[in-house]
């Protein structure tokens, strides 16, 4: 049996042989987890446990602390480069709906959770809230892995509306689980003091994560350095240091990072293709080992003692707590009752509340290793019962759409300081003016410019004298307002060119 501290008793290198293995073990579950249709975070949690203390390998790990700070380091990248993919013009027509269920949402299911806790499984009611919040936000990446396994698209605004709430609602959670461990330990704090910390934590989170946002946008496209590879390490430092600065300066770290991420993900930037890879790849790696290190964390036998009550919260949390907290804050939107059903069913919980279930830990409390078993285990089985059934949910309920088209052009484009032009696709509508027209006929505004024509399976290099087709997608280099006059021009219809 391998002993460690983590890896204080072994020599370095059998460390780094262990670490790769477990990395590659990670990569190669992903693409299993892609073929099964399941949330690769499961199966690297599989793969902790089994190489863990109650599995045939048997590396001893219950470092609380170290899985904790590994947690929170992974999440800060996990969350900024969840902020650099989110479409700021996509997303903010659900703004309000979204911050209702990141905030209130939260809230609400960590109460009813808390309350069954207590009513239902003995716990005290303030230990019960505290694992109601614990398991109160949902996982992002488990959610869109099992959508686009299965190949499955939505609707409407849903996509955006789970993306933005998914992002946004782990502050919250962590502020309601710090907020009880004090109310546990410090018995002497009040509820002011629960209203005071959330109406300076957040305000003061999202503030510095847009100032850093900025910050970093104008240093990325001004400090002109040398070597490419260094933006990457640049916006690296970056995010750490939003989350560094708003922890120091008493906001939240986690909700400005998101924030910092999302500014400068849709500002103009320069190496935007290789920043984007490179914390792609980074999110990939930071969950990986935050999976593994918490799988590592658990004694599966431990559980057993736990099934009882792990079914019974995990009910509760599936079919009462989270379909009341959506209901509550989107019944006054203008969606559907079939679409705000799907949205109580998609919130599959991941990362976050296992990470979460070891601050009981650190601070000492008396069930914490009983809270974090079943939280680990109301989180297995969220991902597995919810996990497989998304797909046939979304088709039962009417609101999957086909997929979209994605195309991979054989060029790329690196925006430059002082350019503002952006690359954009526009597809010609069937009945449009432009379909049949030669590209010299249409009279294209200076500063536009057609790089590449998509028909079919194929790619046109344009010439003056291509003739356009309906249905072909254009490849088109111009500033935002050219290319906005182009858009409105290419959807005109023939008939109405005749009036």
């Amino acid at each position: 049996m391998i002993s460690t501290g983590l890896f204080a008793t072994i020599a370095i290198e059998h460390g780094m042989l262990v670490v790769s293995v477990l990395l590659l073990l990670g990569v190669l579950a992903s693409r299993a987890a892609d073929r099964v249709g399941v949330p690769a975070l499961l199966l690297f949690l599989v793969i902790g446990m089994i190489v863990g203390s109650d599995g045939p390998i048997g590396i001893e790990f219950d470092d609380a602390p170290l899985a904790a700070a590994i947690g929170t380091v992974a999440l800060t990248l996990i969350l900024f480069s969840g902020g650099l993919d989110t479409d700021w013009k996509s997303v903010r027509p659900v703004l309000p709906h979204a911050l209702g269920l990141s905030t209130l949402g939260v809230a609400l299911t960590a109460v009813v959770v808390g309350l069954a806790t207590h009513l239902l499984a003995g716990f005290t009611l303030l230990e019960g809230m505290l694992l109601g919040a614990i398991i109160s936000s949902t996982d992002a990446a488990a959610v869109f892995s099992v959508l686009r396994s299965k190949g499955v698209n939505l609707k409407g605004q849903l996509r955006p509306l789970l993306e933005l709430e998914s992002g946004s609602n782990d502050p919250m959670a962590v502020f309601l689980t710090v907020t009880l461990l004090q109310f546990i330990t410090l018995p002497s704090v009040s509820i002011g003091y629960l209203v005071l910390g959330f109406l300076v934590q957040m305000p003061l989170g999202a503030a510095m994560g847009y100032f850093s946002g900025r910050f970093g946008v104008f240093l990325v496209n001004r400090i002109g350095l040398g070597y490419e590879g260094l933006y990457a390490v640049l916006i690296f430092s970056i995010a750490i240091l939003t989350y560094g600065l708003a922890y120091v300066l008493g906001g939240n770290g986690f909700l400005a990072v998101y924030i910092a991420g999302i500014v400068i993900g849709n500002r103009p930037l320069i190496r935007r293709r290789t920043l984007l890879l490179f914390h792609e790849g980074m999110a990939w790696l930071m969950q990986i080992a935050m999976f593994l290190t918490l799988g590592l964390l658990v004694f599966p036998s431990r559980l057993v003692s736990i099934v009882g009550v792990g079914l019974l919260i995990a009910v509760v949390l599936m079919f009462v707590a989270r379909p009341f907290a959506v209901f509550i804050c989107l019944l006054p939107t203008k969606l559907n009752l079939r679409e705000i059903a799907f949205v109580s069913w998609v919130g599959l919980r991941g990362s976050v509340p296992i990470v979460l279930a070891t601050y009981p830990k650190l601070a000492g409390i008396q069930r914490a290793d009983e809270i974090f078993n079943i939280v680990f285990f109301v989180v297995l089985l969220s991902v597995l019962a919810q996990g497989a059934t998304v797909p046939i949910i979304a088709r039962w309920l009417g609101v999957d759409a086909p997929p979209p088209v994605r195309r991979t052009y054989p060029l790329q484009f690196n925006p430059v300081e002082g350019l503002r032009s952006e690359l954009k696709e526009l597809t010609i509508p069937i009945d449009s003016i432009w379909a049949g027209q030669t590209v010299i006929d249409l009279n294209l505004p200076s500063g536009l410019l057609i790089l590449m024509i998509a028909r079919d399976q194929e790619f046109v290099q344009p010439k003056g004298s291509t003739r356009l087709e309906a249905g072909d997608t254009l490849l088109i280099l111009a500033e935002p307002e050219t290319f906005h006059h182009a858009k409105k021009k290419a959807e005109e219809k023939v008939s109405e060119s005749n009036l």
